[in-house]
């Protein structure tokens, strides 16, 4: 009963401080993407790059920007890790071979932070914190932007936007601005945190020592409490060593535990707050808000059930958990990492009963909606919102609209194909690799657990999630390669379709509301959103899931 008091007094302190932080900071994000002022040192960037902060862009032009930002990103990294045994700061980094380079490259640059190489043993202290940290960053920053972009879109009054037509904002300014108001000053009082919490901050060389059993160990230091805040609140999740936050040095106690679960839930959250400020209609936010919150809650509710009920003694199967989270630690952060994009993991996934790695894998399928990462989770929302009308108004048979822009057969086409990348990404290659021998013999289970294994890794990176069940030998040239194209394909097809459906919303004048407009604030919309979502993965997935976790469970 004490395990259990204490798990629900973590999952009552964490809503109590995701709603506390969130409520200002959904304020701040809104000044943010909205604001027609630049600080001083946003200009001097903007003079950096030549842009001019006062010009606007058209969706297609934006989307260009989006694309060529991100693919300098990948080559730079790219060449950056592949020269890092023949920079300063290596301290015996064993490297990367080209196609992990690669992968490495993509993964973060999309935000995903899938991992195929060993922690500190494929990264040295220059490639963390000059390669992947800058990451962090900016690419935390292009989600957010392009979710600015959408809101803006949908707040635009056609012909009475200044820039005219399509015009949904300038990308550079977007990312400027984003990481210097938001994630840099968030990162530094994270980093602050985590440090007076016991994250290790440090540049000293590796230090060898000799264990009680006679053996010597190296014991690696680096700055991973500055990278720790940044993976986290950017819902990036590469972590440090190769135990990610299961690591003593990267998350040592309950506490910091804690703290990073609220880092990399505070902005998702956040940004439905923002969302409503900038469209007008603050309890729009608010319906998004309890859609996401609902799906969040349910999934951790899942996983405890499930990890409780697979028990091995009184507290709970504890394989693939650190003892000083405990099973409702754990839970709590399988299920927030998996409802973000964050690629963070505090226990092993793989470790976790048939239902309970079920639901884990279930949030990402969902389409990282509950809440999902920064940015994304927040467009992906809409897009389910812009579903739903579009259902109901079929009903009806009325014209479905969204806050008073009109959803017709552009916008709806954007959004279905909207939801098609994904499940074509994962079931596709999925069944690719277990189709071809090679790939199947880095399969370290069979079965229904096999089948998982599989559909779990190219659910994380078609979903730019991060996190992977840790069975599978994924560093090789055919599983680095296809989860790579699975994290491109499935970050930029949809974020330059959600960029498309923003030039056509903005260039929309509003309707009116009428007597016939469906309402899309009350619980009876966000139950209707909750109904789309589930159907729409259910549909896709439930015969995959019945393949694997649910036909593992009733084994």
């Amino acid at each position: 009963m004490s395990d259990t008091v204490a798990g629900l007094l973590q999952v009552g302190v964490l809503v109590a401080l995701l709603v506390a932080v969130g409520l200002p900071l959904g304020a701040w994000l809104a000044t943010t993407v909205t604001d027609s002022r630049h600080w001083r040192v946003e200009r001097l960037v903007h003079r950096l790059v030549r842009v001019d902060p006062d010009s606007q862009q058209g969706w297609a032009s934006y989307a260009a920007s989006v694309v060529a930002f991100s693919l300098v990103g990948i080559i730079a990294l790219f060449a950056l890790i592949l020269a890092q045994t023949r920079l300063p700061l290596v301290q015996g980094t064993e490297g990367m071979q080209w196609h992990t380079a690669l992968n490495t490259a993509v993964s973060f640059v999309t935000n995903t932070n899938w991992q195929s190489y060993a922690g500190e043993a494929g990264a040295g202290p220059l490639v963390q914190t000059a390669g992947l940290a800058v990451q962090n960053f900016v690419s935390a920053a292009v989600g957010i932007a392009v979710a600015g972009a959408l809101m803006r879109a949908i707040a635009a009054r056609g012909s009475a936007n200044p820039a005219g037509g399509s015009a949904v904002g300038n990308f550079w300014v977007d990312v400027t601005r984003v990481v210097v108001r938001v994630l840099l000053p968030g990162a530094a009082i994270g980093a602050v945190l985590l440090l007076l919490g016991g994250v290790v901050q440090n540049l000293r060389a590796p230090l060898t020592v000799t264990t009680v059993d006679g053996v010597e160990q190296v014991i690696r230091g680096g700055l991973i409490a500055s990278q720790e805040a940044i993976k986290e609140l950017g819902t990036n999740g590469g972590g440090y060593f190769n135990a990610n936050s299961a690591h003593p040095f990267e998350n040592p106690t309950p506490l910091t535990n804690l703290l990073e679960i609220f880092l990399l839930l505070v902005i998702p959250f956040a940004l439905t707050r923002t969302f409503g400020i900038v469209v007008g209609d603050r309890r729009q936010g608010w319906a998004l808000g309890a859609f996401a919150g609902v799906l969040w809650l349910g999934s951790v509710a899942l996983t405890t059930w499930a990890e409780l009920s697979a028990a091995t003694g009184p507290g709970g199967s504890m394989e693939g958990k650190e003892v000083r989270f405990g099973l409702w630690g754990s839970s709590l952060f399988a299920a927030s990492t998996t409802g973000t994009s964050t690629g963070a993991v505090n226990s092993m996934h793989e470790s976790y009963s048939p239902l309970g790695g079920g639901v884990l894998l279930g949030n990402m399928l969902l389409g990282e909606i509950s809440p999902g990462g920064v940015g994304s989770g927040l467009y992906g929302i809409v897009v389910i919102a812009l579903l739903s009308v579009f259902v109901a108004g079929l009903m009806v048979g009325r014209t479905p609209e969204y806050l008073g822009k009109t959803i017709g057969r552009p916008e709806i086409t954007c959004a279905a194909l909207y939801t098609l990348v994904m499940p074509v990404l994962v079931l596709g290659l999925t069944g690719a690799s277990l189709a071809l021998d090679g790939p199947r013999e880095a399969m370290t289970a069979s079965g229904p657990r096999g089948l998982t294994e599989v559909m779990y890794a190219y659910a994380s990176a078609a979903n730019n999630n991060g996190s992977a069940f840790a069975g599978l030998g994924a560093d090789n040239p055919w599983h680095n390669l296809t989860l790579a194209a699975a994290m491109l394909l499935g970050r930029f097809v949809p974020m330059l379709l959600v960029i498309r459906l923003a030039g056509l919303l903005a260039a929309q004048q509003p309707r009116p509301a009428t007597a016939g407009t469906m309402p899309t604030h009350t619980p009876l919309f966000v139950g209707l959103l909750l109904g789309i979502a589930l159907v729409l993965a259910g549909l896709t997935f439930f015969p995959a899931l019945a393949l694997g976790p649910l036909a593992e469970a009733l084994s």
